[in-house]
């Protein structure tokens, strides 16, 4: 029996009209589960994410559970790190910690290179276990982008001001560069292993970018992004790029050879049009909304349906990830009131 694929939130990555809005979102494997949960008693995410048959499971579960229209693969931007030579422990209660930061060139002419096939054959096969039997939706593939990777391995972990980072950035530019390079590399060769394996689009999280005010973003990091962009249109598979508080940044990221740009709930769909944005866009629910009582809830989603339909080339997802109280049933109701809808 031949498994029908719905296609439809890759006709709209790709500037095509569908049917409806399809809605993905991001955080969507894990979190709130009762059955995620159950495994996290037992599993690390790194154990979870080194077992196949267990990662594809997860990652599978959001689709089961709420019908949406993508699933995501179930990994931290953290994953290829290691294969670098960076030593990594995602701490309960913190996040991604790195106990040998980057401060000088010489730290960074250390870092290795990564070679998918030996250093994450886990990864790929967990893609080609769900995108040859498992899924009947596309699998988005992702990686970090360098200055969110970057910032994590100056500042040895989570950061809110970004002040070593920024420092280096200012005061080293050359060993910045080296830094930005080396990870451009590592990003386009992470990327490609992950759409051979089956990863039907790529998301780049550039989740603290928006750290950057647009002229530094201008000289210190859109370079590297134009280059891994570039190279990355060659694979044939729609490119989204996403980063939170990054309002400032849009036009510069519509300027990239990328289909598809995530907002984060502080700019609007119409105000994005409105500022000069063309490409496709994702989003935007703030995910605290879903915290509120439905009557909200639908009032607010409804209010970005409307302005998806006046607009156009809209994919919905969240402004940023799925929080762990937010409640399944919550988030079912959502993707059916998003499909139903938006059929009109």
């Amino acid at each position: 029996m031949t498994r029908h694929l719905n296609e439809a939130i890759l006709k709209v990555y790709n500037g095509e009209k569908a049917d409806y809005t399809p809605a993905w979102f991001m955080r969507q494997a894990g979190r709130s589960q009762k059955e995620y949960r159950e495994l996290k008693e037992k599993y690390s995410l790194f154990d979870i994410t080194h077992q196949p048959e267990l990662c594809a499971y997860v990652t599978r579960l959001p689709v089961e559970h709420y019908g949406v229209d993508a699933a995501i693969l179930y990994k931290d931007i953290m994953s290829p790190l290691p294969a670098l030579g960076v030593n990594v422990e995602i701490k309960k209660g913190v996040g991604p910690v790195i106990d040998n930061p980057i401060t000088n060139f010489q730290d960074v002419e250390q870092l290795g290179s990564i070679n998918p096939q030996q250093d994450i054959p886990y990864v790929l096969d967990t893609i080609r276990l769900l995108t040859a039997e498992q899924l009947n939706v596309p699998l988005i593939g992702f990686s970090g982008a360098p200055f969110t990777l970057a910032s994590y391995m100056i500042e040895g972990g989570p950061s809110k001001n970004y002040s070593k980072t920024k420092a280096l950035m200012y005061s080293q530019p050359d060993v910045w560069f080296a830094l930005m390079d080396k990870l451009a590399n590592m990003t386009i060769t992470y990327v490609q292993a992950q759409i051979d394996a089956g990863a039907r689009a790529i998301q780049i999280f550039d989740s603290w970018v928006g750290a950057v005010n647009v002229w530094d973003y201008r000289y210190y990091i859109k370079p590297v992004m134009q280059r891994i962009f570039s190279e990355l249109q060659s694979e044939s598979v729609p490119l989204i790029l996403f980063g939170v508080g990054a309002r400032h940044l849009l036009l510069e990221w519509n300027d990239l050879p990328v289909d598809v740009i995530g907002l984060d709930w502080r700019t609007s769909i119409t105000e994005a049009r409105q500022m000069g944005v063309t490409k496709v866009l994702q989003g935007n629910l703030d995910p605290t909304v879903l915290l509120a009582d439905w009557q909200t809830i639908e009032a607010k989603t409804k209010a970005i349906l409307d302005e998806s339909w006046q607009q156009g080339g809209h994919v919905f997802n969240l402004g940023h990830g799925v929080t762990p109280d937010i409640k399944p049933e919550t988030l079912k109701k959502l993707t059916e009131l998003i499909h139903t809808y938006s059929k009109r």
